[in-house]
């Protein structure tokens, strides 16, 4: 019977991750590394530590501590000056965004942060935007130490140049002064209007005009301040000769406006006001619902987002923080650990291995040899470098690559919502009924005219169309924004709704590049070799050497002698009189050869033993995922990447699927082209620069993030990177919402005609069509609510 393996596995006290074989131990308690621990200890020496205790491992993993002045920037009067939101002689306000807030136990932290420096007055949090608003004493506290205090605790505030460009979005304000008022007078009318619903005495003749008269003065503020945000989409939409569905709105109110105006005036009638201020309230609800989702996040992105907002430059007088846009040709920059390169340049002194994978797709970085030319967009992930400016920010590699025209174009115009094409139709229709109604009336029974006319364009109405698309897009995108799954707007529902190809890129969409898989092929090695292998390998900073190393565990205890390093070839070194060898085919066994595969080749004594296969680490439950979306769209895969894992990939799409390796963005872009030429619906889901062309393209694009917040190019939707697998299951809820939206179209076609039956004869007077049309609006609201909700809950998304 073989023994059960007792898991040993030790678990940081502050973020709960692995602390390996050897724990950094603090007051009897085990941490995965320094940082960790030192965040506890500020915790602890504040009175803080409750905050292990509202959630299990609360904090995040201080991969690495925080270089000494990355701050330094925030003395700057003119850097600083644009991040803070209020200045007085005493206090500051200011926002920072901290894309490591993910629990309770954030929130009471922050809340609680004047408890480690007295200086800080409040810090309130927006747990939904990872925003914390700080009011500080600057006479005391500088705005550096602030965001080097939230540093300590493990909350380094995201900064990029953006920040000093352009505000992040937010709800209109005007729409919800809108939204307040046509509140305010509907409640109101319908107060004062139940009298005469339930019959006032005939005795209370001034009772009633007065009621009637106020109820006028109610209406007006929503008939010219609330109801304009309907009048501008009919006007746009006119301007550019296309009726959408703000169109018949726009005439209903105005009709129901002066036929409510008439009866007050002559005394004929109490009007229809509760009725016209009731669809501008709901209608404006269910706007600012679609909305809420936008101002969460900036789908709108350029280059300036994945900028710093300032880099180290040197001069005689040593160093100093300089704003991106004050870089000039011929500084001298120094660039630090996992710091990106922001413009164009030589390197000057230092070993650069630069991550390109954002720009060009290629999952490994690449190395630079002084002399060589660097380029803007790469991510530092060796030790310091220092570089010689050959090209300002603005006329750099990854700034032209970003102003290419296809990233400036938007949308085509046809992309429109198919309630705004059925909108254009519906008018003419109404118009046409109506032109009938008043034509047969006019020969037959001149009095009735007015009314059958007035009763035709209330019934008419569109409203329970409007109303059910706009509750049902608004509750769905808060459902999938509920599931980190972010659209830009409801026109993206219906893309992606209407969508039959989907195509992925592979670096850091379907892979995770954290981390890498190892495999070995070739002759068995013994303990003793791996660990020589190991040693050797723990000696370069390359990524797949730190890779292997970890990977082969234990080193030799011995030492190393004839150390070199061949920068993007190879190692060699002599480890207990070996000479082992390991790097390229082409450096350990001489063959010019190229390998479609990422392999690193080992030799020991000139003898070829076998060879490490690096491959990507491939998202958790990205197989499950294609086995769904296979059954019902065509697929492909684009990546810069060399086609190593073709074969992989080949059997995870389906034999039919398009596998595209060495893919530029041009190449990207003219794919997405390619596929809606023979007239395909795509979805295009990318993470990176070399992604955003074909994003834009794509009739909806789709970007992966494992921060929905931080940077990530310009798109139609961001997917937190953990979601991407419930792909199939959005998907599906975007398809179910049309379905929804029609069926309650249909419905409230029924009823219009219903409705229009008994109108035209001149049977139904406009104050039951005005009572009519809100209760049926209602109904068919709460019908959408049920039917998405029911959906969500059976996908498990609820």
């Amino acid at each position: 019977m073989k023994p059960v393996a007792v898991s040993t596995q030790v678990t940081c006290f502050h973020c709960g991750e692995d602390c390996g074989k050897h724990p950094v131990v603090a007051q009897e308690l085990q941490f995965c590394c320094e940082g960790c621990k030192m965040v506890y200890e500020i915790l602890n020496q504040g009175g803080l530590c409750d905050y292990y205790n509202l959630s299990k491992n609360p904090g995040s993993r201080q991969t690495s501590i925080v270089r000494e002045n990355k701050f330094a920037f925030l003395d700057d009067p003119s850097i600083a000056q644009p991040l803070i939101a209020y200045s007085d002689d005493t206090q500051t306000h200011v926002s920072f965004y901290l894309p490591q807030m993910h629990c309770s136990s954030c929130l009471w932290l922050l809340e609680n942060l004047f408890r480690l420096n007295q200086n800080i007055i409040s810090c309130k949090v927006n747990f939904t935007r990872k925003e914390a608003e700080i009011i500080f004493n600057h006479r005391e506290v500088s705005l550096r130490s602030v965001a080097e205090l939230l540093t300590s605790i493990g909350y380094e505030p995201y900064i990029s140049f953006s920040n000093i460009k352009d505000a992040r979005p937010g709800v209109s304000k005007a729409k919800i002064y809108k939204l307040g008022v046509a509140g305010f007078c509907f409640a109101n009318i319908m107060l004062l209007s139940f009298p005469e619903y339930l019959g006032i005495d005939g005795k209370e003749v001034n009772l009633v005009r007065l009621f009637r008269y106020l109820n006028l003065l109610l209406s007006f503020p929503v008939f010219f301040y609330c109801a304009t945000e309907f009048y501008q989409g009919a006007w746009r939409s006119l301007k550019h000769k296309f009726l959408n569905i703000d169109a018949p709105i726009v005439l209903a109110i105005w009709v129901t406006f002066a036929r409510s105006l008439y009866e007050v005036l002559t005394g004929t009638g109490s009007g229809y006001f509760d009725s016209m201020t009731g669809i501008v309230f709901f209608m404006l609800v269910g706007r600012i619902l679609q909305d809420k989702t936008y101002a969460q996040l900036s789908f709108d992105r350029d280059y300036t987002a994945y900028f710093p907002i300032a880099v180290t430059r040197l001069n005689n007088n040593g160093e100093s923080s300089v704003a991106l846009p004050d870089i000039k040709l011929n500084d001298t920059l120094r660039i630090h650990h996992q710091e990106l390169i922001p413009a164009d340049g030589i390197l000057t002194r230092g070993k650069a291995l630069i991550d390109y994978s954002f720009v060009t797709g290629e999952s490994l970085p690449v190395v630079k040899e002084m002399g060589e030319i660097i380029y803007a967009g790469g991510r530092q992930t060796g030790s310091n470098v220092e570089m010689l400016v050959i090209k300002e920010v603005a006329q750099s590699y990854l700034t032209k690559l970003w102003n290419r025209d296809e990233l400036k174009s938007g949308k085509k115009d046809e992309q429109r919502s198919f309630v705004h094409l059925t909108s254009r139709y519906f008018t003419w229709v109404v118009f046409g009924i109506a032109a009938i109604t008043a034509a047969y009336w006019l020969v037959n029974d001149p009095t009735k005219v007015a009314n059958s006319v007035t009763a035709v364009m209330i019934i008419a109405c569109p409203c329970a169309l409007l109303l059910s698309n706009t509750f049902t897009n608004g509750n769905i995108l808060s459902m999938l924004g509920r599931n980190q799954f972010y659209l830009r707007n409801a026109q993206t529902i219906e893309n992606i709704a209407k969508a039959n190809h989907i195509v992925f890129d592979k670096t850091g969409t379907l892979t995770n590049g954290a981390s890498l898989e190892i495999s070995y092929e070739g002759e068995l090695l013994t303990p003793q070799q791996q660990q020589w292998i190991a040693l050797l390998a723990s000696q370069s900073a390359h990524p797949l050497s730190k890779a292997i190393a970890e990977h082969l565990g234990d080193r030799s205890p011995e030492s190393i002698t004839g150390f070199t390093e061949t920068g993007g070839l190879g190692l060699r070194g002599s480890i207990a009189g070996k000479a082992i060898c390991m790097g390229s085919k082409k450096f350990v066994l001489g063959n010019k050869q190229g390998d479609e595969k990422t392999a690193v080749y080992v030799s020991i004594d000139r003898k070829y033993r076998g060879r490490f296969i690096v491959k990507n680490h491939y998202r958790e439950n990205i197989v499950k995922l294609f086995s769904k979306l296979r059954k019902g769209y065509s697929l492909s895969v684009l990546s810069g990447d060399n086609a190593g894992e073709k074969d992989f990939l080949q059997n995870l799409l389906g034999k039919r699927a398009g596998i595209y390796f060495h893919q530029g963005p041009h190449d990207k872009l003219n794919m997405i082209k390619q596929l809606q030429s023979t007239g395909k619906k795509v979805i295009m889901v990318g993470d990176g620069l070399n992604d955003a062309g074909a994003l834009k393209q794509a009739d909806a694009g789709i970007a992966v993030s494992d921060n929905c917040n931080n940077f990530t190019p310009a798109s139609d939707a961001i997917i937190q990177a953990e979601k991407l697998p419930l792909l199939h299951k959005f998907i599906r809820l975007c398809r179910i919402n049309k379905r929804v939206v029609v069926s309650s179209f249909i419905i409230s076609i029924l009823y219009n005609v219903a409705g229009i039956y008994f109108a035209v004869q001149g049977n139904l007077s406009p104050m039951v069509a005005a009572i009519l049309m809100p209760a049926s609006s209602l109904s068919i609201i709460l019908i959408s609510f049920a039917a998405t909700n029911l959906a969500a809950w059976k996908l498990g998304l609820k």
